[in-house]
C-alpha cells in the first residue's frame, strides 16, 4: 500500500509500506494491505510506519526516529487520515 504524509511545510514522506499505526481520537489502530475504507482525526502521538527497506527524503531524516531498517516513528501533535483504495494520504501537524 501507499502511504504519503503530508506537513504544512512538505511532504515529508511518499513510499510503499506494509503497515501504518496512528493515533486516532478513539486509541491506536493499524492499518494493512486492503483495509477497509475509513477517515479518521488523529491526536498527538507517533505514527508507526513498516515496510521493507524504506526511504525517507534526506532534509526530513531529523523528524523521524528510526527503530530499524523497516520501522520508524514519526511523532505528531494532530491530524486526519484517509485511506482508500490501499492509499493512505495523513495531514499532520
Amino acid at each position: 500500500m501507499i502511504l504519503e504524509i503530508v506537513s504544512p511545510e512538505a511532504t515529508l514522506f511518499k513510499g510503499q509500506v506494509t503497515a501504518v499505526s496512528v493515533p486516532g481520537i478513539n486509541g491506536e489502530f493499524q492499518m494493512l494491505s486492503n483495509h477497509a475504507p475509513i477517515v479518521s482525526l488523529l491526536t498527538e502521538g507517533r505514527i508507526k510506519i513498516a515496510g521493507t527497506n524504506l526511504q525517507l527524503e534526506p532534509q526530513f531524516e531529523n523528524r523521524f526516529e528510526k527503530i530499524d531498517n523497516n520501522t520508524y516513528y514519526l511523532p505528531i501533535k494532530s491530524g486526519t487520515l484517509e485511506l482508500k483504495d490501499n492509499k493512505i494520504n495523513i495531514l499532520a501537524n
